[in-house]
């Protein structure tokens, strides 16, 4: 079955095409600004549309008559911009008679790394922009064991990059300035149980911002927030007896944080799995893996079933294909 996936819920648009076997194409476009402004993003997503599904279409070789089964991200997101992508899957899906799937964002994100990695049964540790959650099948169900009380870690990210002057998207710029950084600046380590807090060592880190470099105050504020995360990894991995890492979202792009999770499966005697970057951030392939997995296992959608659902938990969710 050939799937076409459409992702909108928040800066990215984005169309990925797969089969069975393997992803065919994966293209994206980014709305840029200053932070993610709602309604300016979907306008970008909406002038952006048709393009993007064109060239998706010519890179993976194939015509829109080729397509099979149509996805999209349903939510999480950001309601202005999940709407583009739900009224161009339905757009799609009316025009050509194809069956149409609207799948949960954060469970796509898992769904790619097994269809890419073979991984098996894994705890998930998803660090994006707007979510950061430990995840983990059992039940029926991916559970949530532990996630941010506030702010994503990348929202987190985002923000302090702009008090110190840095462009959207940073991740690059942030990764470079931790990499330089020298000297520990005392920075609340905010875990509670399993879960954990990004605003108040925000704050701290930007107060420290007058009177210490920029290099040291990214690499206190960072080093924090991974070393956080990885611990509420580490624990969630022991009390599943899970032997499977799989890193996914746009922040496992940040070689520290893949070194953090390395060295903790390393002495776990667990294995750790990162997909390629372009499926780590917000992308359509993993959409369309997701839709393609659920349609596969007998779920079925109607049209009047496709409304957005902007504030969809991970853990809300049937996983009848397990």
């Amino acid at each position: 079955m050939i799937t076409l996936g459409i992702e909108s819920t928040a800066h990215t648009f984005g169309i990925g095409i797969c089969d069975k076997r393997s992803i065919l194409s994966n293209v994206t476009d980014s709305y840029s600004g200053e932070g993610i402004h709602p309604r300016l993003a979907a306008d970008h997503h909406a002038r952006v549309s048709s393009n993007v599904v064109k060239k998706a279409l010519e890179d993976a070789g194939l015509s829109i008559d080729d397509i099979e089964l149509i996805s999209f991200s349903q939510g999480p997101g950001l309601g202005p911009c999940l709407r583009i992508g739900a009224t161009t899957a339905r757009a799609l899906a009316l025009s050509r008679d194809l069956p149409i799937m609207g799948v949960n964002h954060c469970i796509a994100h898992i769904e790619v790394g097994r269809f890419l990695l073979g991984v098996r049964d894994p705890v998930t540790l998803y660090v994006s922009g707007g979510n950061t959650q430990i995840l983990a099948f059992a039940g029926g169900r991916y559970r949530v064991f532990g996630e941010t009380l506030d702010i994503g870690i990348g929202n987190m990210q985002d923000t302090f990059a702009r008090a110190i002057g840095l462009e959207f998207p940073c991740g690059r710029q942030i990764d470079q300035l931790m990499s330089r950084g020298t000297k520990y600046l005392d920075i609340p380590y905010t875990i509670k149980g399993m879960d954990f807090s990004f605003t108040g060592m925000l704050t701290e880190a930007i107060k420290h911002i007058h009177g210490n470099s920029k290099e040291d105050v990214t690499f206190s504020l960072m080093e924090t927030a991974f070393s956080i995360v990885v611990e509420a990894t580490e624990r969630a991995m022991a009390h599943t007896q899970k032997d499977e890492l799989l890193l996914a979202g746009g922040n496992a792009a940040s070689p520290r944080l893949r070194e953090m999770c390395r060295l903790m499966c390393d002495e776990r005697g667990a294995s750790m799995h990162v997909p390629p970057f372009d499926v780590c951030r917000d992308n359509g392939a993993m959409i369309a893996v997701l839709g393609m997995t659920e349609y596969d296992s007998g779920k079925r959608m109607e049209m009047g079933e496709t409304k957005v659902r902007q504030k969809w938990r991970t853990d809300e969710e049937d996983v009848k294909w397990r």
